[in-house]
């Protein structure tokens, strides 16, 4: 790590953090242990653990703010507003509640630099109060963006909220210092919403699996899952952007045409008990939890087709971050994207997988048909994915983007920013 951030003092505010184990929280938690460890003073601004449940653990719950202390990093927790379920005007709680007591009482700090993860919304505003409070640089890292999120995703009344989201979301990266993006999809919208391209850089995530080891017919034995079994496993969030929905028409089409198809549904999220609903009474449909992060690798691998399903409307609002550790696993992907989306994009840039359309269970189904009837093409793009990440997903280069990103801001000094 550079010798400019050495002995300095980060703060980190992203409402999501470890012991989260999917979305944002595995990275800001990944950025601030590397920069820890690297020899920053390094503090967390953070909400108390929910995601991708939407619901606080036993062991956090009831408590107003926390001190905790994680692998060299201080995490200053603070009680927001959790949602069971998904609106427009939930989520407006969510975010008011977050910058309701992140504000009152940030962190007893004086950083040298601010890194915001974008969403949420609250942390890019928390971010840009505390920099300006300091008069220090305030670097916004956009992993997904909300007001496109909030026109794009199907949530109740997002319509209705979402230029007021965008907004907010303009003013927060108008007033930072640099401005990095996931993935070059959204570069147009953050210059459209008045950052200059000078102030811009893609920055990716890189992915979180490791590589897996043990043997994998054990396995797919413990998890039920036949010899024979073609198994379409979708690994993540289940929320209202990803249209999951489409996997169980897929279960139902498969169960009449090519019964050997399964399809496996692991994870949590606000649509998990919609989908349970749904796919009752349906054959060849699993609903599994989440995956310990020791055998998140292993489950991967052990099925025959990764998936990766997101609503027509969604373009240029979000990247999956399964994608990563999908392409480290050597099986084959099958996108139902928008086809003029960054998701789409990003899988048609690594070559391991195929793109088909969003929301459409025949497209999914003759696509997982085809890689079954063909296991030299399922293999030759497997193969793709771990090659993929090694080229431009590691964690080292990943890291050391937004290492650079922060050493940029710093070098540059503070600039007067406007607060939102």
């Amino acid at each position: 790590m550079s010798e400019l951030l050495a002995d300095r003092q980060v703060l980190l505010v992203s409402t999501n953090y470890a012991p989260e184990h999917a979305g944002i929280g595995p990275y800001s938690t990944a950025v601030a242990e590397h920069l820890a460890a690297g020899g920053a003073e390094v503090d967390v601004l953070a909400g108390m653990p929910h995601y991708p449940a939407w619901r606080i653990p036993d062991d956090y719950r009831g408590r107003w703010r926390m001190l905790e202390h994680r692998n060299g990093v201080r995490v200053h927790r603070r009680l927001g507003y959790v949602p069971a379920r998904q609106t427009a005007v939930r989520r407006a709680a969510y975010e008011l509640s977050i910058v309701a007591h992140g504000a009152v009482r940030p962190p007893a700090v004086r950083p040298d630099v601010v890194l915001s993860q974008l969403p949420s919304l609250a942390g890019g505003v928390i971010g840009n109060r505390i920099a300006r409070r300091h008069g220090v640089p305030h670097v916004v890292v956009v992993q997904d963006l909300m007001g496109a999120a909030a026109a794009q995703s199907g949530i109740a009344g997002g319509g209705r909220v979402a230029s007021l989201a965008a907004g907010v979301e303009s003013r927060v990266l108008r007033s930072a210092a640099l401005v990095g993006v996931v993935h070059e999809s959204f570069v147009d919208r953050v210059t459209t919403a008045g950052v200059p391209a000078a102030r811009t850089r893609v920055v990716p995530n890189w992915s979180l699996a490791t590589a897996a080891s043990g043997d994998r017919r054990a396995v797919r034995a413990r998890l039920g899952w036949a010899e024979e079994d073609c198994v379409l496993l979708h690994a993540g969030n289940m929320g209202l952007k990803q249209g999951l929905e489409v996997l169980i028409d897929t279960a139902r089409l498969a169960a009449r045409a090519t019964p050997r198809i399964r399809v496996v549904l692991m994870g949590d999220g606000s649509r998990r008990g919609h989908l349970a609903s749904l796919a009752a009474g349906v054959p060849g449909v699993d609903l599994l939890p989440p995956a310990a992060d020791a055998d998140f690798a292993a489950v991967l691998n052990a099925a025959d087709v990764l998936v990766v399903t997101q609503r027509a409307s969604v373009l240029d609002m979000s990247l999956p971050s399964k994608l990563t550790s999908y392409f480290s696993s050597g099986r084959p992907v099958v996108a139902s994207v928008a086809a003029s989306g960054g998701t789409a994009g990003e899988v048609r840039r690594s070559g391991a997988g195929v793109v088909v359309p969003a929301e459409d269970p025949v497209a999914i189904h003759g696509a997982v048909l085809d890689l079954a009837r063909d296991p030299a093409r399922a293999a030759a793009l497997g193969a793709r994915g771990p090659a993929y990440v090694r080229e431009r997903l590691s964690p080292q280069a990943g890291l050391g983007r937004i290492t650079a990103l922060l050493c940029e801001a710093l070098a540059d000094g503070p600039t007067p920013r406007r607060s939102p």
